[in-house]
């Protein structure tokens, strides 16, 4: 561990892929931490889990696992969370809460450390995670956003079946194994486990992220809408999103159309602001074939951007390609980055 005298950390859904990915992320960015508490559902509970050398076991949550913890990171359900997390607080701790029960919260600060780390000084004991989608976003339209203003962002994403966790991401390969050896396979996760209706994914594209809100948006894509604004406090930006899952086991790619308030700017000048961008690399060399994909983004923290170029009909349109791995920015790093943020602003 890099700092004994650090601090007590708990992962609520520490056996779920997130969970998961916070944990490892925990280590690799030696996070200093003196304690580690893992908890999941009583379904979990009991398991072993091997971190850093040292086998910890797997608790069930209950309100008393959070005396002496400093920071508790949730990923286990809204459900889990509007339960537990108000329970962590009153003992002190503070949460980092990567599910959707707090983020449109007005006494909640939604935070990507890149876009609006200022915003953790407002933080009553809660701090949301946005959407794995939203965040990639933001963190790539942030440098326009500064530069040249925002008016409006258009986004089509092409979505990683491990955004639905674990299952899906087995119903990928078995779907997928059983359709090229001939046989039949009934798909009971994708796109909703809740929904009426299953879909193939192998092979497939599905048009639906989570269930459909009363405007024909899903909730995927209306998480995208609200969160955009509230990360950047731009409640008047024009902003509308089509959310697809597609049959990719890591990383979410989105094709972004934004139009500057600013005119007369050039491609050339949006990769400039883009490639100086703190947690952002440019991969874009079209030439050479250069651009990001998520093959290549799988297990690592930043967000790629390329394919940037003007539309050829709106002066202060252009389009770009963004690549993130979902369950590390989009998820477990971005979390611990607030944590990091915390420390480093003497906020914990």
């Amino acid at each position: 561990m890099a700092n004994t005298s650090g601090y007590h950390v708990a992962v609520v859904g520490a056996t779920g892929a997130v969970g998961q990915q916070m944990i490892k992320t925990l280590v690799n960015r030696k996070f200093p931490y003196n304690k580690l508490t893992l908890l999941s559902s009583s379904r979990s509970a009991g398991k072993k889990i091997t971190v850093n050398g040292e086998e910890i076991t797997v608790q069930e949550a209950v309100p008393e696992s959070f005396e002496g913890v400093d920071i508790a990171l949730f990923s286990a359900g809204g459900s889990v969370s509007k339960k537990f997390a108000p329970e962590a607080v009153k003992r002190g701790a503070i949460v980092i809460d990567n599910t959707s029960a707090f983020r449109m919260d007005p006494e909640v600060p939604l935070v990507v450390p890149e876009v609006n780390e200022e915003d953790i000084q407002k933080h009553n004991g809660i701090i949301a995670n946005p959407n794995c989608s939203t965040i990639q976003m933001v963190v790539a339209l942030e440098p326009v956003r500064k530069n040249f203003g925002l008016k409006r962002v258009l986004v089509s994403t092409y979505q990683a079946v491990s955004g639905s966790g674990a299952a899906a991401i087995q119903e990928l390969n078995d779907e997928t194994k059983a359709l090229l050896e001939g046989q039949t396979y009934e798909p009971h996760v994708l796109p909703v486990k809740g929904d009426k209706k299953h879909y193939q994914i192998a092979f497939n594209a599905i048009p639906q992220i989570d269930v459909f809100t009363d405007n024909g948006f899903t909730f995927e894509e209306m998480k995208m809408i609200n969160e955009t604004k509230k990360i950047m406090h731009m409640p008047e930006l024009k902003v509308s999103a089509t959310c697809v899952r597609i049959p990719v086991a890591t990383g979410h790619s989105e094709s972004v159309y934004f139009e500057t308030e600013k005119g007369g700017i050039n491609a050339g000048q949006i990769r400039e602001v883009i490639a100086s961008a703190s947690g952002v690399v440019l991969e874009d060399r079209p030439e050479e074939q250069i651009y990001p994909m998520a093959v290549n983004a799988v297990g690592k923290y930043d967000t790629f951007v390329g394919r940037i170029r003007k539309d050829p009909d709106e002066d202060n349109g252009f389009h770009m390609w963004v690549v993130s791995d979902n369950l590390l920015k989009g998820a477990a790093s971005n979390s611990i980055q607030i944590a990091e943020s915390l420390i480093r602003m003497g906020l914990i």
